[in-house]
């Protein structure tokens, strides 16, 4: 849960019951800390990468980076409209993150790929966790979104791990 996340929520007429969205709101802040924390992971790579490969992981780490930021973008307005508060300040993201710190030396091609590999199948399970969370809380619009957001991090790994076979 994001660290020292603020208890005021906004009035909301979602019919989803206060102690259900607070639930929510807590995955969803912490979500937004894995997410905020792979963005910046991947544009770190972009800026980084070495190597024979470099041109095309270069471009292919800003396309992934452009795909979080519409994530990071739909999980806070999510948090916001169920009137949570959302924690989206880096230094939340920081504190919150459960995402290993990435190897500060890291820059090979391949290497950079399975630091952001390993990363993002983090960030994608926990959102299939988070599905679950958001039925049992009766959100099935969170859990849509998350279904959405797995599947493209899904994806997304995808076109990672091919650089590693």
């Amino acid at each position: 849960m994001a660290a020292n996340a603020p208890t005021r929520n906004a009035p909301t007429r979602i019919d989803i019951a206060r102690a259900n969205r607070k639930k929510v709101e807590a995955f969803l802040n912490q979500m937004l800390a894995d997410l905020t924390d792979m963005a910046a992971r991947t544009k770190h790579a972009h800026w980084n990468v070495t190597g024979p490969h470099f041109m095309g992981l270069h471009l292919h780490f800003d396309k992934l980076h452009e795909a979080l930021e519409g994530h990071i973008d739909a999980v806070a307005e999510r948090t916001a409209a169920l009137g949570g508060f959302v924690t989206g300040r880096l230094s939340d993201a920081a504190k919150a993150t459960r995402l290993p710190e990435f190897p500060e030396d890291t820059r090979d091609g391949m290497a950079v790929v399975k630091v952001l590999a390993e990363s993002l199948a983090m960030v994608s399970n926990a959102a299939r966790e988070g599905i679950e969370t958001a039925e049992e809380e009766k959100d099935m619009v969170t859990s849509d979104l998350l279904t959405g957001l797995s599947g493209d991090l899904d994806k997304q790994l995808y076109f990672l791990e091919s650089h590693l076979r």
